[in-house]
């Protein structure tokens, strides 16, 4: 564990009697990063953020935020959080919510008024300063919530669920946010159930069940994310695809036909993974060199719902 991480833990555990919420949390996110925190329901996930807050203490395990403990005074005054389930005291404006917010983390009058215009019009609430919180919708209630963590310049920000309650408008107003910090240097940990918004903002993912990382890989580098090629051919001999097997250094699947968008004409689909789409070309060739005629070649990136699938499972944790 360094200082140049944001966040490390080690084999982190957290027990309820005979339940194990969390088994082995063992992460390392650099600062400056905006990371993906990633499972199904019952994962653990929310118990590794509340250890990694220090509203939960762990059972076992080590753990350093920002180089300390979690859950210091001198820590917590560095960090913002946006919870999935907040309540915010409906009879304050969110003039007043921020002021309040700014105070708890110890900043002077002048600093809060400065930073509560800042943070309003960051998420484009500047002229609902005055407007009780009652008044609110879901997703400005969503959107002053993130306006309350980043309201003290934190160095370290959670943000569970951040965009669940925004249209397309507020999703994207969002996604600029959080790569606005990333260009402070904030370091952003993110728990969002829409792959597609972590795939559009984060530099790596974690990939959590029943309490476990089981994979951690980055998102910026397209030699990371495997490529798709689905081939339709005439035929497909045992010779072909052990051919291909060999080429790919991957299992080949045979496609069932999809006879509603196209045809087959006795042809059959195959479906097999591409380390590096230079190989396009002679893979090609290798298929016409066997003999099969070549339809159609398909190349795909797997999206990150296919990974998650790919890895978690199709089913929840149940816990």
């Amino acid at each position: 564990m360094t200082n140049t991480s944001a966040i490390s833990t080690e084999a982190l555990r957290k027990e309820y009697g005979s339940n194990v919420a969390v088994a082995d949390l063992t992460l390392d996110v650099p600062r400056g990063e905006i990371f993906g925190f990633l499972g199904p329901n019952g994962a653990g996930k929310s118990t590794s953020v509340k250890m990694l807050l220090g509203l939960v203490q762990a059972s076992s395990g080590q753990a350093q935020v920002l180089g300390t403990r979690p859950g210091t005074p001198a820590t917590m005054r560095q960090i913002g959080f946006l919870p999935e389930h907040f309540r915010f005291p409906e009879w304050l404006q969110a003039g007043e919510l921020l002021d309040l917010h700014g105070r708890l983390a110890g900043l002077d009058s002048a600093t809060r008024r400065r930073r509560s215009a800042e943070v309003l019009e960051l998420v484009g609430l500047s002229e609902q300063r005055t407007r009780p919180l009652s008044g609110f919708s879901k997703g400005m209630l969503q959107r002053i919530g993130l306006a309350q963590a980043l309201i003290a310049m934190p160095a370290l920000v959670f943000l569970d669920e951040p965009t669940s309650a925004l249209d397309p408008f507020g999703r994207m107003l969002v996604r600029g946010i959080i790569r606005e910090l990333k260009q402070q240097g904030t370091t952003v940990f993110l728990n969002s159930h829409l792959l597609g918004e972590v795939e559009a903002t984060c530099d790596r993912v974690a990939f959590i069940k029943q309490g476990r990382v089981l994979h951690t890989m980055p998102l910026d580098s397209s030699t990371t994310t495997q490529l798709v090629v689905e081939l339709r051919v005439g035929a497909a001999p045992p010779a072909l695809l052990a051919m291909l097997e060999q080429f790919t250094g991957n299992a080949v699947q045979i496609q069932p036909p999809d006879t509603a968008t196209i045809p087959t004409n006795g042809t059959t689909t195959l479906a097999l993974l591409l380390a590096d789409p230079t190989q396009l070309p002679a893979l090609a060739q290798h298929v016409i060199a066997h003999g099969a005629h070549l339809y159609a070649l398909t190349p795909r990136r797997t999206s990150l719902e296919e990974r998650f699938l790919e890895i978690i499972g199709t089913s929840d944790s149940g816990q």
